[in-house]
């Protein structure tokens, strides 16, 4: 297959897993309009829709033979990938591109050393890092869109492969005037009733937590629900409640005194942290590489 047939085999599949026509473009360093050209040209050779748009919306859906297509596409890219990653291996240098997915919470606070060790091991490989909930990252690696997911909580799933990194203790997050601030250490009873600003619902952290209270007859208040760590700490500063968070993630704050960090005393107040990948999937020598520095 000619090289320009790869690259609008990756157009499309980019298009599908954006949703977005700008963004596919701006991945692929091509304008919009190269983009509607070229699954116009697909459509036309295969004789078939394989996007529909949907009405009044930006969205594009994918159509029955549009499912199909983009899942042989991702085939055909992974095995492309593994063809160059295969050449690259005869001359013992690590080189190419990890596509990784991960949540906020742990791609802002516990990834960036690891990635700048990467980057200073192996200076002709490159990682693609992106931040997004669970529930996507575990699709895109299970259609190939990404190579890894690092993720807290992994679950066991089938067609997945987990390799667990570490665990972080959850911590009790308050602004320094709450009257719990000046404690040290607190258990999960003395919870009852406090205001909480929570992760959303579909978020690990947040399932862990709720079971964990549950656990212990706990119930709390209900102030907020935010998807992303950043905005937890931000509403946390200014006063909406309190939050249960890994304590990774709010190193920063404790030591500038923005926020008090309060330790739990349960041992079962802790968040496994894994990458998962593809079962089914040869993986890179440079994604080896960067699991091999995220679980020394």
């Amino acid at each position: 297959m000619a090289i320009m047939q790869i690259e609008t085999l990756k157009i499309f599949c980019d298009l599908v897993e954006t949703e977005s026509f700008s963004q596919a473009a701006e991945r692929n360093f091509v304008t919009q309009s190269a983009v509607s050209q070229q699954v116009r040209a697909l459509e036309e050779k295969f004789r078939r829709r394989l996007l529909e748009r949907v009405r009044g919306r930006r969205e594009v859906r994918l159509t029955n033979a549009g499912e199909v297509f983009y899942r042989e596409s991702r085939n055909v890219l992974a095995a492309y990938a593994l063809l160059q990653e295969s050449m690259r291996e005869l001359s013992g240098m690590v080189s190419g591109t990890v596509r990784v997915a991960t949540v906020y919470s742990v791609g802002l606070h516990e990834l960036p050393p690891v990635v700048r060790r990467f980057m200073e091991l192996y200076p002709a490989a490159k990682i693609d890092l992106e931040y997004s909930r669970t529930t996507r990252i575990v699709r895109d690696v299970l259609s190939g869109a990404v190579e890894l997911g690092v993720v807290a909580f992994p679950e066991k799933r089938r067609g997945l492969s987990i390799i667990p990194i570490r665990s972080d203790r959850l911590v009790l997050i308050c602004p320094p005037t709450h009257p719990l601030a000046a404690r040290k250490k607190i258990k999960a009873s003395e919870l009852q009733g406090q205001g909480f600003v929570l992760f959303e619902r579909d978020i690990p952290t947040r399932r862990a937590t709720d079971k964990i209270l549950k656990s212990h007859n706990v119930t709390v208040t209900r102030v907020a629900e935010f998807d992303n760590i950043e905005t937890i700490k931000r509403a946390v500063e200014v006063g909406m409640g309190c939050a249960i968070v890994p304590r990774p993630s709010v190193l920063d704050e404790q030591r500038s005194g923005q926020l008090a960090v309060v330790a739990l005393n349960e041992p079962e107040w802790t968040r496994a942290v894994g990458v998962i990948h593809r079962s089914a999937r040869t993986l890179s020598t440079a994604a080896r590489k960067f699991i091999e520095l995220l679980t020394q």
